[in-house]
């Protein structure tokens, strides 16, 4: 699942020509995905019309523990999403659902009736050696979110959605376009990754109670490094073309790039202070407070709602990729996912540590960066 080198770049190198002519966006993606983005209302009535067209494929299929993978971008969170969309009985989103996410059952009858072309799993614009066919696992969920939920990127408004928050359209829309997923994947189970989702779980478990969680957390050094490549990398990119940028806001992707946000955790301060921070250049400064004060709020969250850490596997991506086998049995346990011992042997040989890249901190940046993250990284077993 990730690439290994014989000389790895560093978190600071230029983005090869490779990697920043990724970004190029199709014009008829371009095309369909900015109708979508620019008129949210005629979407979701457009999938009303799709749950109507797929009512009778739906009317006994039940949401049973749907899972949920959330993090900080760059820790782990597509390899446990990939782990998941490899099983059985799990249904996710893919590349090939966009941009027609609003429509999935008309959207599936119609690449049923058209000739498929064969594919190569290529690279994605990332750069961390995931190769993709548009029958991979993506997260795709958050342009729902987006629909009905206005302000759910605004960084200067706090973007937490709690177990008091109510929005009945959203919320039969959305169980309704779960049931399609799982009538056109013939699964039993739904598994979402969306890093945005760490500011809505006790509202997910409010819609679901029975609702898994799965949040990955990694070393803030190698963390930052690799956050740090990829705001490189999607400013590179998305200079080269346009769209790309275009795309990322359409898709709710805001963690990177050209209009890079903050997920607002409540604390106005802070998030002001890492916006200051990126503003003035101080990458370095800035995504360390940004880790710290996300996985603060996690930690929060979760020490101070039993039933929501009750419903939470929290797993160091070191672990992961370290101590794969015992990390992977229970991820699988906990998600309620039945396995083999040679299914978790097999996955466990794909998991390593990045070998394409390389932290370039200075003493100085290393000692600043577990100064600020320290006393948050001990909550997580970081020393």
């Amino acid at each position: 699942m990730t690439a290994t080198t014989d000389a790895p770049r560093t978190a600071r190198s230029k983005p090869s020509d490779a990697a920043i002519d990724s970004f190029a966006v199709p014009t008829w993606m371009d095309r369909v995905g900015g109708w979508q983005y620019r008129h949210p209302r005629a979407a979701i009535k457009l999938g009303n019309f799709d749950t109507r067209m797929a009512a009778e494929a739906i009317e006994d299929i039940a949401i049973t523990a749907p899972i949920y993978v959330a993090g900080l971008a760059r820790s782990g969170t597509t390899i446990l999403l990939e782990l998941l969309a490899e099983h059985p009985t799990v249904a996710t989103h893919r590349y090939r659902d966009f941009p027609p996410v609003f429509t999935p059952w008309l959207w599936d009858r119609w690449l049923a009736r058209v000739p498929q072309n064969s594919e190569t799993a290529t690279e994605r614009a990332h750069g961390d050696g995931i190769a993709v066919t548009s029958q991979s696992p993506e997260a795709f969920e958050e342009v729902l979110w987006m629909a009905f939920f206005e302000r759910i990127h605004d960084s200067t408004h706090s973007n937490v959605l709690d177990a008091q928050t109510r929005n009945p359209e959203f919320e039969q829309f959305y169980r309704d376009h779960i049931r399609k997923l799982l009538a056109i994947r013939k699964r039993q189970r739904y598994a979402a990754k969306g890093n945005y989702n760490l500011m809505r779980l006790q509202y997910l478990q409010s819609l679901f109670s029975d609702a898994c969680f799965v949040l990955p957390v990694r070393d803030p050094v190698w963390h930052i490094a690799s956050l740090m490549k990829q705001q490189t990398l999607f400013e590179a990119g998305e200079s080269a073309h346009p769209r790309a940028l275009e795309h990322m806001r359409r898709v709710g992707h805001f963690e990177f790039g050209l209009d890079r946000r903050p997920i607002h955790t409540g604390d106005d301060d802070a998030v002001d202070h890492i916006q200051q921070l990126w503003n003035d250049g101080q990458e370095v400064e800035g995504w360390a407070h940004y880790w710290a004060m996300i996985y603060a709020d996690v930690d929060q969250r979760l020490s101070s709602d039993k039933q929501l850490s009750d419903a939470t596997l929290v797993i160091r991506y070191e672990d992961l990729c370290g101590d794969s086998q015992a990390v992977l049995e229970r991820f699988y346990a906990h998600c309620g996912l039945e396995t083999d011992p040679a299914t978790i042997e097999q996955a466990a040989s794909r998991l390593r540590l990045p070998g394409y890249y390389k932290p370039a901190f200075s003493d100085a940046e290393l000692a600043r960066i577990r100064e600020i993250t320290g006393p948050v990284a001990a909550r997580f077993g970081y020393t």
